[in-house]
């Protein structure tokens, strides 16, 4: 978040969903995770947390907006915003409602479509639905700016 939409805060870590080939993951931890010399020199790692840690909305792959920085054989994507905004709703962590309200803020999303992305594509499925949704309803809405 902090690399690719400017929040406002300090990171020691980019969030890594997948690492392709799957058998490149271990090469990946040791050139740049927490203990690499990458991480000593520059004070970030790529943190591997998988897409079994986070809880990420119905086709989310379909919408990654592709990162180019001119690396040759580094492809990088990030979550579209909506889908970066509903992947920290079931941790909820007050870091996470800080990341939120700056980025719906800044980026003007619509509360409307986040709540309609919720219904479709992760209350079928994600644990403790009625909790999240009631959490996106009354706390949540009011980080969105109004129409």
């Amino acid at each position: 978040m902090a690399a690719v939409y400017a929040v406002p805060r300090f990171t020691g870590d980019l969030d890594c969903l997948e690492i392709f080939p799957s058998s490149a993951t271990p090469v990946v931890e040791k050139l740049a995770g927490p203990n690499s010399r990458l991480a000593r020199k520059h004070r970030v790692w790529v943190q591997h947390v998988g897409t079994g840690i986070v809880d990420l909305p119905d086709d989310y792959e379909r919408r990654l907006e592709r990162l180019d920085f001119g690396f040759e054989k580094l492809q990088l994507s990030a979550l579209e915003l909506y889908d970066l905004v509903l992947s920290k709703l079931t941790r909820n962590s007050p870091k996470d409602r800080e990341d939120v309200k700056f980025i719906a803020q800044q980026q003007k999303l619509s509360y409307a479509v986040a709540y309609d992305r919720f219904v479709k594509e992760m209350r079928p499925w994600v644990a403790r639905a009625d909790w999240h949704e009631g959490t996106l309803q009354k706390v949540w809405k009011e980080y969105f700016p109004r129409p």
